[in-house]
């Protein structure tokens, strides 16, 4: 909950290291981040202190790291701060800084890069459940579509008489159907 998170922009100071591991891939390299200030006496811009960083990725973003990122290129790294210590056999205790990258990606203010969209891959861990039995009609496919929707309006006959000119057949005044044969 109470995790520090962070955002470096730097350049990718060794080649990522990809492990395939039990819970998924996971990849790591180490980010130099270079504070720049102004030196007024010399007016121009000078460098500060160095500091570096072991970035560790995990799962999809540990694949896509590993294939993207080469040594000397401006990258943003985003993620949760670690700082370890460690003592070990007969040497002095020391600090690591690390962090736990939540995402990754080329500084665009420094270059250009080409995306890629990586393929989803299949996942097969859990059996294909049957999908649930939905009550739709199936579609009438031999019932054939509605005069009405489908063929056009027969032409008038030339002498101003018979089912087209008055609506009814033979002429006469137009006659209603019954209710169960009209269509809604």
């Amino acid at each position: 909950m109470n995790e520090t998170m962070v955002c470096v922009v730097g350049n990718v100071a060794t080649r990522p290291v990809y492990r395939e591991t039990v819970s998924g891939p996971s990849a790591r390299f180490r980010i130099a981040v270079t504070a720049r200030y102004w030196d007024r006496e010399r007016n121009s811009w000078a460098d500060g202190h160095t500091n570096f960083f072991t970035v560790w990725a995990n799962r999809q973003l540990a694949t896509n790291a590993a294939a993207s990122l080469s040594v000397g290129e401006p990258v943003i790294v985003q993620g949760r701060l670690k700082v370890r210590t460690e003592t070990r056999d007969g040497q002095p205790e020391w600090m690591s800084a690390d962090i736990d990258a939540v995402s990754v990606g080329h500084d665009l203010a420094r270059g250009t890069t080409a995306f890629r969209r990586t393929p989803r891959p299949e996942t097969s861990a859990a059996p294909d459940r049957p999908k649930p039995a939905l009550h739709r009609p199936e579609p009438a496919l031999d019932r054939p579509e509605p005069a009405w929707e489908t063929d056009p309006a027969p032409p008038p006959p030339a002498d101003g008489t018979g089912e087209a000119a008055t609506g009814a057949p033979g002429g006469d005044a137009p006659q209603l159907l019954p209710e169960a044969a009209m269509v809604t």
